[in-house]
């Protein structure tokens, strides 16, 4: 198994860098975030400058006033932290498909495999670290075997920040007790008895150790050190059929696009066809230099491994496709994959095979012209109420559970739900003579009905009902019902439910 290699990043100042970005005139001034904590206002994140003029998190805002008097302070922002560190995460899948959220205002990174890409980790770590310092946050970063080790020599450590596998002991040894994650009663225990750092406890036995600090905190040291699995919750799972292509230089032009487009296709399909798989809707997404990702969806009727077919349904979306200053990395995701009946190969393929794969490849050009939501193929359902006796499926291939019922005459439009209509009855029990729909009026030349349907008592209770078929003067069909047997008591309910050709 590929060895795990972890990266933990650090916004040490994530509020104060994030309303800096956006309000510039604030950069170099004292400034603090606050928001309510019981019946006081009290620090929730400080700036460097802040910092260095005695201001720390947890104070009360009036003390730090009195501190500094002409202080900027941002109030009630304090959870835009977590949509904050979410954001930059997903700025952070270019670099690997896994990223989770860290505590205190940090992420992790698998970057297993990924470095290399780059150049190694060296330069892997350089790159996202510059990235982030020139969008303007001060980030700090580093790399270990565990998710421990990188995140406290990432927030303590002094050295170099890449350590190299089997030596988290020896970077953490300098390190305080801080760093192995425990709590701060913890921490502070071991600091009154001189325990300043790592290296001064931890070959003490556990037991003693358990003694004093607890259980949870010789769990983290046991994650820390490798010895237990830490928990991994990546923002974002990557789907089961993914594939990444990261450009060497920024892709701005129509051609470049199509070529990665193409290569991402062919491994993608390459992979579904292995497995017996055929893709059903693909997922483009495009990583824009300026930090914006461009997403690009297509579908299919039918399981499909052709990846000229596939190019063409997604060359009809290029033109959404808006590089500007250049595209830095594609990703393709098989949203959806059904299982590919290959279908017995003979000497020869008949115009009738042959027609229906280009029927099948024409909705789909179809669709992704007009919207998939344009093209529709309905199946029966047992049911007698009329509306419920269909079904709409995305699936060219789903076989029919039930023959077509062809005994009697219906509507090639239903209309979802019934309209009301007004209409005119000679005598009780008769078809209309006219009927009013969408304030214009129908003069009934024929009619042919009724034709009674009974209401699925086991699913609800309601009357039955008696549907005609109607034609009026100009020659145009309708299918008309009563709701219910004719009372004197009450006026009948008539309704309108469908078109005919």
């Amino acid at each position: 198994m590929m060895q795990k290699r972890y990266m933990s990043i650090w916004f040490s100042t994530l509020l104060t860098d994030w309303i800096r970005i956006k309000r510039p005139a604030l950069k170099d001034l004292p400034l603090v975030f606050s928001d309510k904590a019981g019946n006081r206002m009290v620090i929730t994140a400080a700036s460097k400058e802040a910092a260095l003029l005695g201001i720390h998190l947890g104070m009360p805002l009036a003390d730090a006033r009195a501190i500094v008097p002409d202080l900027e302070v941002i109030e009630n922002q304090c959870h835009k932290s977590k949509k904050l560190l979410t954001a930059l995460g997903r700025w952070c899948i270019r670099y690997t498909p896994l990223v989770a959220l860290e505590e205190d205002q940090g992420l992790i990174l698998d970057i297993s495999g990924c470095a290399h890409l780059w150049g190694g980790e060296k330069a892997y770590l350089r790159e996202i670290v510059n990235r982030l310092r020139g969008i303007g946050y001060q980030v700090r970063a580093a790399i270990s075997d565990t998710m421990g080790t990188a995140w406290a020599v990432s927030r303590y450590g002094r050295v170099s920040p890449i350590i190299k596998s089997g030596e988290e002991l020896n970077a953490l040894l300098p390190l305080p007790p801080m760093a192995l994650r425990i709590s701060r009663i913890a921490s502070q225990k071991l600091i009154k008895l001189g325990l300043k750092t790592i290296g001064s406890f931890i070959a003490m036995p556990r037991s003693v150790l358990r003694r004093r600090i607890g259980e949870d905190s010789m769990e983290r040291i046991e994650q820390v050190l490798g010895e237990k699995e830490d928990v991994f919750l990546p923002i974002t799972v990557p789907e089961v059929y993914s594939e990444r292509l990261a450009s060497m230089e920024p892709i701005r032009t129509r051609k470049g696009i199509e070529i990665a487009i193409e290569k991402l296709l062919l491994q993608l399909c390459t992979k579904l066809q292995s497995d017996g798989m055929g893709l059903r809707s693909a997922l483009l997404q495009s990583y824009r230099i300026d930090g914006q990702v461009i997403k690009t969806q297509i579908g299919t009727n039918s399981p499909s491994i052709n990846t000229s077919h596939l190019f063409k349904l997604f060359s009809l979306q290029i033109d959404k496709i808006e590089p500007k200053m250049g595209i830095e990395l594609f990703t393709m995701d098989a949203v959806r994959f059904d299982r590919l009946d290959p279908g017995q190969e003979s000497l020869w393929m008949t115009e009738k095979n042959m027609s229906n794969q280009k029927v099948i490849e024409l909705l789909d050009r179809l669709a992704g012209k007009l919207g998939a939501q344009s093209i529709h193929r309905y199946l029966p359902q047992p049911h007698h109420w009329p509306e419920r006796s269909i079904k709409n499926t995305d699936s060219i291939t789903e076989p029919l559970s039930l023959p077509w019922r062809t005994d009697r005459l219906r509507p090639v439009q239903l209309l979802k739900v019934p309209e009301p209509v007004q209409v005119t009855v000679p005598i009780p029990d008769y078809p209309p003579m006219l009927f009013r729909y969408q304030g214009v009026t129908h003069q009934v030349k024929k009619a042919d009905g009724p034709e009674r349907i009974e209401r699925e008592w086991w699913l609800e209770k309601g009357e039955h009902r008696d549907y005609y078929q109607l034609e009026d003067a100009e020659g145009k069909r309708y299918w008309l019902f009563r709701s219910g047997h004719y009372s004197p008591e009450k006026p009948s309910q008539w309704f309108i439910h469908g078109f005919f050709a």
